[in-house]
């Protein structure tokens, strides 16, 4: 590994950074580096600055001069890892363990101990997936029926809450978007170090971090992003001293910043000092000095601001308490009256009482906390799933979300919560009266997060094709193999046909009007059916919805089952042939209620097609059961289930999705969704929503996507182009978002559409809810075949600004077809011919 030492900075720079932060400026990257220099005099400015910062915080907070810690017990589950770090002796080998895993009744044996002893957090810290080294962890889990490490996991963090009441605190490293999903019901907080953003220190020979997988800064900066994303309240920090250079630890707290500020959920920053260990690779290397700790703290305190929680290991400070309170920190982290330290186990924790009295000599009041911090408590929704309300309301104190001290843990049932049913149930029908109650929803200003951060990650526009040349070449393409278009050395083509205006553009819709009558003909289908939004409750997030609400706004409801199985039969009584179900992801929705609403239908219309559940609800619903995304299909599928929209797509780019929505699934994991629907025989349509941030190259690769999936499953029903309805989108009115696609926006979409997926999917449907009818009658005559359903009621676009109503007629149906000049025939949900 090369040496990296940087030059100290000069006492001018030095000054004039610390002149910038006392007087509350913003510091740029070269300031905050220079500060991390700070000897002497300057480093007592520094440590006054920051200090002075954090007192101003806890004031805020409304509780001045309180300095918090964790009351826990430490459980190492597993000390089995798939990483080499060069200075840990936490992970160790197989053969020098009893057991690849501590069992089960381990685990619950230093938990009640725990117990007795008044604590009230369960640290499960581990290795990162041993199984994919170590054959003697994939066999022990083998043998007890675990697919994986984070099954145990989950299983065991579950075992604690309901047989000690203990709050599981979970480190088990780098984790997807999903397996964060996964393991949120069951544990109040989460952790992960991202120790350091330095590249160079994971990729070169003889860096900390060579050979360890998990240790990639790029992929711990997705976790802390996923971790936002999931509403999970997040624990990491900084590993300094392990060869870093002052500016590389800066651009870590910079990232530290970035990712607070976009999703809110970093709960805690833990600023650590690397000590040297015996039989590690790094036992040369020098410690951290206590002075760097120090202004390291400092600096982080000043670059995070007052509302950071910035906490420092008591046990590694060498005694120095009041220079570390000085820096700036206001928790001490985790303390055990019972289990050392099992990644530093050279190093005892202090006990409490001299943790108290060393808090009190500098002036401040060491009071305890739960895992979860305070200003997640009070929260409540959407950071702690409602099966963990009930053992974390059992031992905080409502009035400041700190620990009730006397309390003690008991176990309690991990369930359910009681449901709860109501809220304007009426919606349906009055938004299309009175209408909306706001433009939206009560926590707007914080629910979607940083405003600012979002619009910086908008990218421009792609160069759409090179001229005249790239346009005549993609038309004559379009006419003669328009499938095609969808090769990469068609890209210039393509993007040149989204670009179409004037005569080429009704060229264009000319050429995809053809494809379509020579395919399907000239019958222009439809479906008789009825939508039913079980729930608008939702805090995933979504920038472009303007549907979801707090459980306590007041557009907020929730249908019970048999309102559901209500609606359903009277759509059956009108004539309909399908329902199609979709709600928010609404946290106090039992799990079971996805199969109870398919079987309820079922039992009261056996005749009626169930199309139900978004692929953003599967994944979170499985992820709540804990169990597969196959196995939860299979089980929706056995309750009557016959397909799934293809909802939830939005655009299948992650870089436009992770603008469009906070929390919303990854398009892989979109696509893992509707891929294993089809494999198990559900069908679903496929749709994308465009004009808001979007850009051609990023509608050309969506296309890509779709094609490739159904290559693979032959699953698709139809394709859908959702124009995005901008009126009351939140991502509109944050000013980020362009008012929906323009006119020529519509029409070269659904020519393209339908030419792009052509001899892939068959059936191009256009939204009347959307494009009004005349706009619906025009997409007609430029490639679509198909007009969706009469739908009786249109929740979601009507909340979004839509004026084009949220119901048509079969007569109002075949009247657009008819002024397209084509005749209209009623179609089943998966396209098959029925009987008038």
């Amino acid at each position: 590994m090369v040496d990296r030492t940087e030059p100290r900075p000069t006492d001018a720079s030095v000054r004039r950074a610390l002149r910038r932060a006392a007087s509350g400026r913003a510091l740029d990257a070269d300031e905050a580096t220079a500060l991390l220099g700070a000897r002497g005099d300057a480093l007592d400015e520094l440590l006054r600055v920051a200090g002075a910062i954090r007192d101003a915080g806890l004031r805020e907070a409304g509780r001045p001069g309180v300095v918090t810690y964790s009351k826990k017990v430490f459980i190492p589950l597993t000390r089995l890892c798939r990483d080499r770090c060069h200075y840990c002796t936490f992970a160790t080998v197989p053969h020098r363990l009893p057991a690849a895993f501590l069992d089960r009744e381990e685990v619950l044996a230093i938990a009640r101990q725990g117990a007795e002893l008044g604590c009230k957090e369960a640290l499960f810290t581990l290795g990162d997936r041993p199984e994919e080294r170590w054959p003697a962890a994939r066999q022990w889990l083998d043998e007890r029926g675990y697919d994986s490490t984070l099954d145990y996991l989950r299983s065991c963090a579950v075992a604690v809450l309901e047989e000690t009441g203990l709050l599981p605190h979970l480190n088990p490293g780098v984790l997807t978007w999903s397996e964060l999903q996964r393991l949120k019901p069951v544990a109040p907080s989460m952790g992960m170090m991202l120790e350091t953003t330095a590249t160079r220190l994971w990729a070169e020979p003889g860096g900390p971090h060579y050979g360890s997988p998990d240790k990639e800064p790029a992929v711990r900066l997705r976790v802390l992003d996923d971790a936002g994303r999931v509403n999970v309240p997040f624990t990491t920090g900084l590993l300094i001293g392990i060869g870093e250079t002052p500016a590389e630890r800066v651009d870590a707290l910079f990232a530290i910043r970035r990712a607070h500020r976009e999703y809110g959920h970093l709960q805690e920053v833990i600023v650590q000092n690397f000590r040297a260990k015996p039989d590690t690779a790094m036992r040369g290397m020098p410690d951290a000095e206590l002075r760097d700790l120090a202004a390291t703290v400092a600096v982080a305190r000043v670059l995070l601001g007052p509302k950071a929680r910035i906490q420092a290991p008591p046990n590694l400070i060498a005694g120095e308490y009041d220079l570390l309170l000085r820096a700036g920190i206001d928790d001490w982290g985790g303390v055990s009256p019972l289990t050392p330290d099992h990644v530093n186990p050279e190093r005892p924790w202090p006990q409490i009482d001299e943790l108290a009295r060393h808090t009190e000599k500098a002036g401040f009041t060491l009071r305890e906390r739960l895992t979860i911090y305070p200003e997640y408590v009070r929260a409540g929704d959407p950071w702690l799933d409602p099966r963990l309300l009930p053992h974390v309301d059992a031992l905080a104190d409502p009035a400041t979300g700190l620990a009730v001290e006397e309390a003690r843990p008991v176990g309690r049932p991990w369930q359910e919560p009681d449901e709860t049913y109501g809220g304007r149930t009426d919606l349906h029908a009055t938004i299309d009266t009175t209408g909306r109650t706001a433009d939206r929803r009560g926590d707007f200003d914080h629910v979607y997060g940083d405003w600012s951060a979002v619009a910086g990650k908008v990218s421009a526009g792609a160069t759409t094709g090179s001229g005249d040349h790239d346009l005549r070449a993609g038309l004559r393409l379009a006419a003669a193999d328009p499938a095609v278009l969808l090769e990469p050395r068609h890209a210039e083509a393509a993007l040149a046909l989204f670009a179409a205006d004037g005569p080429a553009l009704a060229e264009l819709c000319r050429i995809a009007d053809d494809v379509r009558r020579d395919t399907v003909g000239d019958d222009v289908t439809y479906v008789v059916n009825r939508n039913i939004n079980f729930s608008n409750v939702c805090y995933v997030g979504c920038r472009f919805c303007a549907f979801a609400q707090r459980e306590r706004d007041a557009d907020a409801y929730r249908l019970s089952v048999d309102q559901v199985a209500d609606r359903a039969e009277e759509a059956w009584s009108a004539g309909a042939s399908e329902v199609c179900l979709q709600g928010g992801i609404d946290p106090k929705l039992p799990v079971t209620v996805y199969a109870d609403l398919v079987r309820a239908i079922k039992a009261r219309v056996p005749g009626m097609h169930v199309h139900a559940f978004s692929p953003m609800e599967i994944v979170t619903a499985a992820a709540k059961a804990g169990v597969s995304v196959r196995e939860w299909l299979t089980g929706l599928r056995e309750a009557g289930l016959d397909t799934i929209p293809g909802t939830a797509a939005e655009i299948l780019d992650d870089d436009v999705r992770w603008v469009l929505t906070k929390g919303k699934l990854p398009a892989a994991a979109w696509v893992e969704v509707v891929g294993t629907a089809h494999e198990l025989g559900i069908r679903s349509s496929s749709t994308m929503m465009y004009g808001h941030v979007d850009h051609p190259a990023q509608w050309l690769a969506h296309f890509r996507v779709l094609a490739g999936v159904q290559d693979r499953t032959g699953g698709f029903t139809e394709f859908v182009a959702l124009p995005f309805v901008h009126t009351n989108a939140p991502i509109y009115l944050a000013g980020i978002a362009r008012p929906g696609p323009t006119w020529r926006e519509n029409r070269v979409v659904h020519a393209m559409s339908r030419l792009l997926l052509h001899g892939r999917i068959d059936n191009i449907q256009c939204s009347w809810v959307k494009l009004g009818d005349e706009g619906t009658a025009e997409m007609l005559r430029s490639g679509c075949n198909d007009l969706g359903g009469t739908l009786m009621e249109e929740t979601i676009s009507r909340m979004a600004g839509s004026g084009n109503g949220s119901a048509r007629t079969e007569e109002q149906l075949i009247a657009i077809a008819a002024a397209a000049g084509r005749p209209a025939r009623k179609r089943t949900t998966a396209y098959g011919h029925v009987s008038s």
